[in-house]
């Protein structure tokens, strides 16, 4: 549906002057933001510089959203900027770059926008069509057949057809800077995947140049100017080495005269495309007009075969053993490659003796039938003698057969080793995103002219899959380097007028394929290095003034050294192939993510896409990837997987919305909400925390130990939440809460804790507490536990907030049904150290779900406690029995598969001692104390206010100079005055207090509650004194809010002479059971 825009203008008085300011302010490239490690971000015309601010919206009419004009850009500043944005390229534009030295801004030269044929359709289609199809295509048909080829073809043409559908989509969905396929994968599936594809990308394509180099000097050596090899062998087995030496050094040579071209300038080989467009065309156009031509007039190319067998066309000049010269029988030259002599009495090889020769043509043309020869393959192992399916008499010995001047297999056959080298001939698609840069239209012309290249090449190679078959003799086919038909280009014996057509052509069209390789390559790997996702690539992104990419050249070059080193066509095909198909598997992995996905920035202007589509295509060139060569595929994958997780581990951060983002977010999504469905089993029961921690006066965290218990009791598993509070309003502490957020996460990182941070700001401690227990997590996904610190300083605090709000935290944590975890002396458990033998002592009193075992077990297996043992005691009262009980605790941890020693206390009633009582009567005492200080101070309070609210009154009166009433005049009355006759009224009452303090008795509960606590202590410090951790069933507090202080102290004694100690109490659910 359109949308109109009225854009009605406002009169502000300004002048001209402001105009040239908005002028000013437009925003360039070269006025990049750096974040992180100084890595240029993204240059976008909706962010606001600094220098904007201030200066664009000095006008009146406007006033009411001046204050919010810096982050909320007017949409007349905004148009402004949108016109006069650009993006500039890494591509093979040249541009000059600044002098870093000083500062000077990019120059940038404008570069001339070009259409949908020129920019993509041509270069596209010189790319795909190439060195395969002349070198190899009519070999593959010969030895798989019309009908598997066809197969071969159809798959590697649709996988490109789905990944340029899939391209397409991307393509159009925003601008794409060079950088082709790199960009798209990184911008849509993030960093990671960005850089792991795009240096796989960068891999592909210079091996491509190493395959185009060695494609050039085997047409060179084989077909032009044989006479020029350096290695040649004296004996036919040693020839195919002799071929891989020449192949490396003329390989080598041509390579750095290729570099030194690239290194010169770009601007030469974009002025010699044109030349090498034309040889690869005028070579199809040859092709077809010799298939034509065959109709009528085939060509004159005999083969000679003997026997079944086909002969090596080099050495003799007639198909024939002997010949009659006037009427006298001679031998010819074919006898004596096949005998001792040339005497017709020479001993000869016996399957020559055997078989006649008979002369066939190498083409017998379109209408000859032999089209159904072609139709079934031929594989065989490397040695194999290529033959027609004809009779003749096979020799007893056949050992001498490879000395013999026989056409053979040079390597191996079988229908997956076809597709790894026909593979290489369907590539070349990205050409065109490569130059979105340089296109009028990018996002027009990239699907059309890409699309259209697909289909144009996909019928060219259909038929000629036809046409060779249809047209060619089935042993010429197989022979791939045309020695059968003396020692020419196979597919140059159909082409018209001359075969040198075809070997000139192809020759030039491989020099271009190189040539663009090596140009393409460095500039791809310097986009990587510049976007500083691979710290030890950033020396990769600089380069020259001109900004050719020196470093990455060198580097583009000695890869592709190594590819020529291999010298063998056959060899190197299948390893870029590999790395190409990663490439479109992830670009069409992009396309469906982000479809599925729904992201909001969705928005292509493609339309003829779907997530089938691309998961179609994805499957493909996974299935492809292992049908070339499963071991190519997996050492692919391990080199993709190492830099992912390289660039995870040490690369940038970046954040560009990528579709992993938004896969993770929406699996998150939907977890959550499966979660909500239904609590946790038993069986799947963890400590979920929720980590309250204490921040100095610096912000800074108090107790970091807590982290690291955190981490030894998670070990990464399950959820994390570190919280605190600060106290104030959220307006007022904001940056304070950002600070003290960054510090958690610091320490947290530090501790290797693994989990969210959350600081709230509130009113009061005791508030921001109870907000974080209740609301921390999200859906399913929330704290079932929470882990604090015991304040170890609260009796010699004088604001009792701080033990209150201790108190209230337990009371919240049950109310709330989750478990809680105090650990005392926290900054005396260990940080990473390894603990040396020793134990973890559970004291089980009461069962409250079984946290007391779960812990200790979670606990040893992390590597700190991993070698203390664990030991359960239990507590006996007079009427139990303690033997039965042992057996059967230990009988209840074997069926929970916990190993532990069991031991049981018996504690017998006996009577209160008089220690227990002194130490109930110090503690009430002490309370009494308090309450009563803690009354003076308000008392002194009141009083103070009182002596300035009469002050205040008495000046009041004065100014008025009213008549006073003898009941308000109080002249007389002085400060001092004040206290004595404070002091005289309350002189009774405090010796009335103190005397009640000497004279109380200990409330009873009280009483027996120190007896438990001191009791539970004898016994604990006897048997646990000496352990790593000892582990205790925490008491609830009193449901009477006057006992608090009170609970305080007996949770004191409890813990008395304890070293490491962490009380837990259960949330009131089963966390472990016996069941599988």
């Amino acid at each position: 549906m359109p949308t109109n825009f009225t854009v009605v203008p406002v009169d502000d008085g300004r002048k001209s002057a402001q105009e040239d300011t908005d002028d000013n302010n437009v925003l360039r490239e070269e006025d990049e933001e750096t974040v992180g490690g100084g890595n240029p971000r993204e240059s976008s015309p909706f962010i606001n510089t600094d220098d904007d601010k201030g200066n664009l919206y000095d006008g009146k009419n406007m006033a009411l959203f001046e204050e919010e004009m810096d982050s909320n850009p007017m949409v007349s500043s905004l148009l402004n900027k949108l016109a006069n944005y650009t993006n500039l390229t890494q591509g093979v534009r040249e541009h000059e770059e600044a002098d870093e030295d000083e500062g000077a801004k990019k120059k940038t030269v404008k570069s001339p926008q070009m259409g949908t044929f020129i920019g993509v359709y041509l270069p596209c289609l010189q790319n795909i069509l190439g060195v395969i199809l002349f070198l190899r295509m009519t070999w593959i048909v010969g030895t798989a057949g019309i009908l598997e080829v066809f197969i071969i073809v159809s798959m590697c043409c649709s996988c490109t057809m789905l990944t340029a559908i899939s391209m397409s989509a991307i393509a159009t969905n925003g601008v794409v800077p060079a950088g082709g396929s790199y960009y798209m994968i990184s911008r849509s599936l993030g960093p990671e995947f960005g850089g792991a594809v795009g240096l796989c990308f960068y891999l592909g394509t210079t091996f491509a140049g190493a395959m185009y180099i060695l494609g050039t000097i085997e047409i060179l050596l084989t077909y032009i100017v044989p006479s020029a090899a350096i290695f040649k062998a004296e004996e036919k087995e040693y020839e195919a080495e002799a071929m891989l030496n020449n192949m490396r050094v003329y390989g080598t040579c041509c390579l750095t005269l290729m570099a030194l071209v690239v290194f010169v300038g770009v601007k030469y080989v974009n002025k010699l495309a044109l030349v090498f467009l034309a040889c690869v065309v005028l070579s199809i156009f040859a092709i077809y007009a010799g298939v034509i031509k065959t109709i009528f007039e085939p060509p004159v190319f005999p083969v000679c075969l003997l026997g079944n067998r086909t002969l090596q066309n080099h050495d003799f000049d007639k198909c024939m053993k002997t010949d009659i010269i006037d009427n006298v029988t001679v031998t010819t030259k074919l006898w004596s490659l096949f005998c001792k002599g040339p005497e017709l009495n020479a001993s000869c090889n016996e399957y020559f003796t055997l078989n006649n020769v008979t002369e066939i043509q190498g083409i017998p043309g379109l209408t000859s039938g032999v089209i159904s020869e072609n139709m079934w393959g031929s594989y065989g192992p490397a040695g194999m003698l290529v033959e027609k399916p004809v009779p003749s008499v096979a020799a007893a010995d056949s050992s001498q057969d490879m000395y013999m001047p026989y056409v053979v297999n040079d390597i191996t056959t079988f229908f997956t080793l076809l597709v790894g080298i026909y593979f290489p001939s369907v590539t070349g698609i990205m050409a065109g995103s490569n130059r979105s840069g340089d296109l009028r239209d990018a996002q027009r012309s990239i699907p059309i002219g890409t699309i259209l290249a697909i289909a144009t090449t996909t019928i060219i190679y259909l038929s000629c899959v036809v046409l060779f078959g249809a047209c060619i003799e089935g042993v010429v086919l197989r022979d791939k380097f045309g020695d059968s038909v003396k020692g020419n280009l196979v597919i140059g014996t159909l082409s018209w007028p001359s075969p040198w057509v075809i070997v000139i052509g192809s020759f030039f069209s491989c020099c271009g394929a190189g040539l663009q390789s090596l140009t393409g390559a460095p500039r791809l790997l310097q986009a990587i290095a510049r976007d500083g996702i691979v710290p030890f690539l950033e020396v990769f992104g600089h380069g020259k003034a001109n900004g050719e990419p020196t470093w990455a050249l060198l580097l583009t070059a000695l890869i592709c050294e190594s590819g020529i080193l291999i010298a063998s066509l056959d060899a190197v095909a299948p390893i870029l192939s590999m790395f190409f198909l990663m490439c479109y598997l992830f670009v069409n992995l992009a396309c469906a993510l982000q479809t599925l996905l729904r992201t909001p920035n969705w928005r292509p202007r493609f339309k003829f896409y779907h997530w089938a589509l691309s998961f179609l295509g994805m499957s493909l060139c996974l299935a492809l990837m292992f049908i070339s060569s499963w071991y190519y595929a997996l050492v692919a994958m391990l080199i993709a997987g190492c830099i992912y997780k390289y660039i995870e581990y040490r690369g940038a951060e970046k954040e560009w919305g990528d579709g992993i983002r938004g896969l993770s977010l929406n699996a998150a999504r939907f977890a959550l909400i499966r979660l909500e469905e239904a609590p946790p089993h038993t069986k799947n029961w963890r400590p979920q925390l929720l980590v309250l921690l204490n921040l100095d006066s610096e912000l800074s965290v108090k107790h970091p130990r807590l982290l690291s218990f955190t981490t030894q009791l998670k070990a990464g598993k399950g959820l994390t939440i570190v919280g605190s509070v600060l106290e104030g309003t959220y307006l007022t502490k904001e940056a304070e809460a950002k600070r003290a957020e960054q510090n958690i996460k610091a320490a947290m990182t530090a501790e290797k804790t693994k989990g969210f941070c959350h600081v709230v700001a509130s009113s009061n401690l005791r508030d921001g507490i109870s907000h974080l227990v209740q609301s921390a997590g999200l859906g399913g996904m929330k704290h079932n536990s929470v882990l604090m610190a015991w304040p170890g300083s609260w009796k010699q605090s004088n604001d009792p907030q701080s033990w209150k709000s201790f108190i209230e935290t337990i009371r919240e944590t049950t109310a709330a049904h989750q478990a809680l975890l105090v650990a005392k002396n926290v900054d005396s458990f260990p940080h990473q150290e390894r603990l040396k033998e020793g134990t973890i002592d559970v004291w089980w009193i009461v069962h409250d779900g079984g946290m007391l075992m779960l812990l200790p077990f979670l606990l040893r297996q992390h590597k700190v406690w991993r070698k203390c043992k664990m030991r359960i005691f239990t507590v006996a009262q007079m009427d139990d029995n303690s033997i039965q009980m042992k057996k059967d605790l230990q009988m209840f941890l074997y069926h929970l598969r916990l190993d532990a020693e069991v031991e049981v206390v018996e504690m017998h009633d006996s009577d209160i001692s008089a220690f227990t009582y002194e130490k109930t009567l110090v503690m009430e005492q002490r309370s009494q104390m308090l309450i009563q200080m803690q009354l003076s101070r308000t008392e002194r309070e009141r009083e103070a206010q009182l002596i300035h609210d009469r002050n205040t009154a008495s000046h009041a009166a004065l100014n008025d100079k009213a008549d006073a009433t003898p009941e308000r005049v109080h002249m007389t009355w002085t400060k001092e005055k004040f206290f004595t006759e404070r002091n005289r009224n309350r002189e009774p009452f405090a010796s009335m207090a103190v005397r009640d303090l000497f004279n109380m008795k200990p409330n009873q509960s009280n009483v027996r509650c120190m007896h438990t606590a001191v009791k539970l202590n004898e016994v604990v410090v006897n048997k646990s004194q000496g352990a790593h951790l000892v582990l205790l069933n925490m008491p609830g507090p009193p449901r009477n809010r006057g006992g608090d202080e009170n609970y305080m102290e007996f949770l004191e004694v409890m813990m008395e002479g304890l070293n490491r100690v962490l009380l837990v109490r259960g949330g009131g659910q089963e966390v472990i059971t016996i069941y599988s």
